[in-house]
């Protein structure tokens, strides 16, 4: 079945500031699930100018102990692959996520894109969306779902009040 998970936001501040915040805002103290970020691969299109990243994050594992109780979900980190696509000239930066730790059971991907305001150059417009689909775990799929669906959210609605904060901190006030 599946569930879905959608999140927009306005920074207003500007692109580079706020792409700039993202790549570098884990770990911080601001957000104890996300304990290392490691670049594992980085190129650039020479005819593009694009920046290609690949990251892997290491996050613990925020799972129920009373769903822990399957060894499957008995484990102690979860990693995540992040796949980013900054573009400077067209001022858009594209990702996409995906959980690898439980990839054989379940998918959770999500496709974000920061780019430049088209109300306000000063501003940077966020999207994100997010999918999560359990398999294999029979009646508890549905379980399962919306266990990640309540936990995507909060992790959305956190992950943009982290941005916030970490933009107040380095560049000040926001930009009206």
């Amino acid at each position: 079945m599946g569930a879905e998970v959608v999140a927009h936001k306005v920074y207003c501040y500007p692109f580079q500031q706020v792409v700039n915040s993202y790549l570098n805002k884990y770990p911080t103290p601001l957000e104890k699930n996300v304990t290392a970020i490691k670049t594992v691969e980085e190129q650039i299109d020479p005819a593009t100018g694009i920046l290609y990243r690949r990251r892997i994050a290491t996050c613990t594992n925020v799972i129920p102990s009373f769903l822990r109780k399957w060894s499957i979900l008995k484990v102690g980190n979860v990693y995540l692959e992040e796949e980013s696509w900054l573009d400077m000239k067209e001022r858009v930066m594209n990702l996409k996520s995906r959980c690898l730790t439980w990839a054989q059971y379940a998918s959770m991907n999500e496709e974000s894109v920061y780019r430049e305001s088209k109300h306000n150059s000063n501003w940077t417009e966020f999207s994100q969306k997010g999918t999560i689909t359990v398999t294999g775990a029979g009646y508890l799929n549905c379980v399962l779902e919306k266990f990640a669906q309540t936990f995507l959210k909060q992790g959305a609605k956190k992950s943009i009040s982290v941005m916030e904060k970490i933009l107040e901190e380095r560049y000040g006030s926001p930009v009206a």
